[in-house]
This record gives C-alpha cells, structure tokens and sequence, in this order.
C-alpha cells in the first residue's frame, strides 16, 4: 500500500515535470524562433539563429556521429556505440535516411542532432542525415535529386531495400514522399517503411489548420518558403506529393501534434495513402507543437514517439527479413 502511494506520487511528479517543462519550450519556441522564422528577416540570418536555437538541444549519450558525404552530398552520419542483445541476436542493423525539416530554406543535420541522435539510439540504427540543397539558392528539384543520389550510394554500398527506411520531419516528411515517388517512377527498389513526423505535403497552403497554439511556424513564412522551393509551382507533385501517385509505397507511420498549423496535412496525406492502397497510421499527440521531437531527451512525448517509430521500424525491417 506505501509502496503503490509513494508510486503513485513519483508519477504525478513526474507529470507536472513534463507540463511545466512543456509550457516552458512552448514558450521559449514562441518567444525566441517563431518571430525569426518570417519574410521580414533574410534567410541567412533565419538560418544562423535557428542554428543558434538548436544548439541547445541534447545530442544522445553512447550514440557516434561523424561526416562523410555519399554520392557528393555531405552526410551527417548516427550510430549506437554498441548494438542492443536484442537486435545483435536478430543479426541486422537497420539504417535510416532522415530528411531534416526547415521548410526547404533553412535547417541542416545540426539543427536536428536530438531527434536524429536518439532515433539512432532507440532504433539501434544507422541514421544518415543528408546536408541536402536548400531554396532559394537551388529550387525544386534539386533536394529530391540529392535525397535519391545518396539513397542510390546506400545500395551500392551493400544496404538491403529491405533493411532501409526513410524518415523525415515538416519540409522533410514531405521530400521523403516526393522522393519514394521519383523512385518508384524510374524503378528503383524502395525502402522496407517510412516515418513521418508533422510532414508539409500541400505547398498550396490551401487547407492549413486554423489554430492560435502553434508555437514555430507562420503562414507568411510558409507561403515564402513554398515560393521560392516550387517557383510558384506549388501544386506539382515533386513539391506537393499529396497531388502525386501514392499508390505502391511502403507503410507510413505519422506522427503529429494537436496544436500545429499542418494537422491538416498529416490527417489529409494519411488519408489519400490509405485511399490509394498504401497502409499508413497516423498519430495525433495532445497539446504538442510542430515536430515537438526536437526536444527528444527533454520532453517525454518526444521520447515516446521517437520510442514508437523504432518499434515501428522494428517490425518491418524484421519482416521484410524473413
């Protein structure tokens, strides 16, 4: 009876923790980055103060990093210092091709070394990060191109179709959906399974969530970005794949939070995937911003999606095995 209370009062503890801690990024997300993350400001310095802001994110212990660049794109690379029993027994390591986010003009692999690092941990994997080619200073197609040259490299290194997924966040997510789209165009063998976390699928901004909470982004900062990536052609399929052929790809995990200015687009491209035959699931985590995962080692919901979306990749990098 003593033992259950005192259990009982470490887990509401720990719950008020995690909502204080959650208010106090939300806060520090509206006050430091979502007012540089606007036209008014030139995209360097949007860059450099995300950079600024990010570097205040926790890199995972016991997980190697290093840069070596595949097929001429630099790659930031993630590996586990040491396998888990349970995937050293299961004989495989799987690897992950994750595309950062930053509505295609701004972020890099730093920017995202708690997400990338700690889905490298929790995943046992090897995850590659490609420094993918940024608008305005090179536009659609020009990210997709990189993206599908190192995924090629990764292949002809020896990498298994079936032991490879892709991941992606926002920007991110979405390029990762045009990307298996180019592949499965030219025939390229494609990856066991895909992960995706707040995607930006619909560049028209046309059905975007009307909501006071989001914490990160604007409509005049995504309008800016859509421009300048897709040349005001933002309904082609390579920059909105949510107009493209989603039939034949493999299953899709998304995950995305209540109070974000693209629930829409991850409740819409969950939809269109499983309406064209592709299986995806979709999950909606309460009172959570856009890719709260960034904050993986602080904020227990980032741990717990990025704790899910290893399971996920688990489960199929493990079938597609047998």
């Amino acid at each position: 009876m003593i033992m259950t209370l005192f259990a009982d009062r470490v887990r509401q503890r720990a719950s008020l923790i995690q909502k204080i801690l959650g208010s106090v990024l939300r806060f520090a997300l509206t006050i430091l980055l979502k007012p540089v993350l606007h036209p008014r400001f030139s995209v360097g310095f949007q860059r450099r103060w995300m950079g600024m802001v990010a570097s205040t994110t926790l890199k995972a212990r016991n997980v190697d990093s290093y840069d070596d660049a595949l097929a001429g794109v630099r790659c930031r690379h993630y590996q586990p210092q040491v396998l888990s029993e349970k995937s050293s027994e299961a004989g495989f390591a799987g690897t992950v091709l994750y595309l950062h986010g930053g509505a295609y003009v701004a972020g890099n692999p730093d920017s995202h070394k708690a997400l990338t690092s700690y889905l490298a941990k929790f995943a046992d994997a090897h995850v590659v990060v490609p420094d993918y080619r940024l608008a305005p200073e090179f536009a659609c197609p020009a990210a997709i191109n990189d993206v599908v040259a190192v995924y090629k490299a990764l292949l002809e290194q020896g990498v298994p179709p079936e032991q490879l997924s892709f991941a992606g966040d926002s920007a991110g997510g979405g390029l990762a959906l045009a990307t298996l789209q180019t592949l499965k165009a030219t025939e390229i063998p494609l990856p066991s399974s895909v992960v995706l976390y707040s995607p930006w699928v619909d560049l028209t901004l046309s059905e975007l969530n009307d909501t006071d909470q989001e914490a990160m982004l604007s409509k005049a900062w995504l309008a800016y970005a859509a421009d300048v990536y897709a040349d005001k052609n933002t309904k082609a399929p390579e920059c909105s794949p949510i107009y493209g052929d989603l039939t034949g790809l493999p299953p899709v995990l998304i995950h995305v939070g209540s109070d974000e200015i693209l629930l829409n687009d991850s409740h819409r491209v969950c939809a269109a995937l499983n309406q064209a035959g592709t299986l995806a699931r979709l999950q909606v985590y309460p009172q959570r911003w856009h890719v709260f995962q960034l904050h993986a080692g602080l904020l227990a919901d980032a741990d717990i999606s990025l704790l899910t979306s290893a399971q996920f990749l688990h489960q199929h990098w493990l079938v597609s095995k047998k």
